[in-house]
């Protein structure tokens, strides 16, 4: 229980409700872009016209917001907490399942801005018409390295966002105690 003095958070401030939903567009765009313009043929010139170099601002975009967020996270000193009414299990899935999604948030972006870094046919990566400086020497077997941590940790970022929704709506619509309803304090 909470001591009598210390008031319950049961919304998060309007910056970082924001900046979760600007970023779930941003995100869910990134996952279809990214699967969508490496099925394309190398001779669609749209895929690397387009796709990819519109991917990469759009993918250091979301890592920006995300680094705001978790600065914002951070320098605020009371957030909702999980609600006391879910199972144990549940809370500890949560934080659990919200740590690997910050992680992942970060990690992602990062291979994919080195394997754009690494590969010798890469001009780089541009950030809305920004040519961003390239911190890792061009090397092939590197990027295959990267190109494949990019790609599974994508699609794990997108399992676990399939999860994270799925648990939001459980605890809206299925749970029988209205405060488990965690949804609202994103709205």
């Amino acid at each position: 229980m909470n001591p009598v003095n210390q008031t319950i958070i049961d919304r998060y401030p309007t910056s970082l409700r924001m900046l979760h939903w600007v970023r779930a567009v941003l995100i869910a765009g990134l996952l279809w872009a990214g699967w969508h313009m490496t099925g394309l043929d190398d001779e669609v010139a749209s895929k690397y016209e387009l796709y990819y170099p519109w991917h990469k601002s759009f993918g250091v975009l979301a890592f920006l917001l995300v680094l705001i967020q978790i600065a914002l996270r951070v320098r605020t000193p009371r957030l909702p907490q999980p609600p006391e009414t879910l199972a144990r299990y549940e809370r500890v899935s949560s934080r659990l399942a919200h740590r690997t999604l910050y992680a992942l948030l970060v990690i992602v972006p990062l291979m994919g801005y080195s394997m754009s870094s690494t590969y010798t046919m890469s001009d780089g990566v541009f950030f809305f018409g920004v040519n961003l400086p390239e911190l890792l020497s061009k090397n092939d077997d590197w990027f295959v390295v990267f190109q494949w941590l990019h790609k599974v940790l994508a699609y794990t970022l997108l399992g676990l966002i399939v999860v994270h929704i799925a648990g939001a709506l459980k605890h809206r619509f299925y749970d029988r105690d209205p405060r488990n309803d965690v949804l609202r304090r994103m709205l």
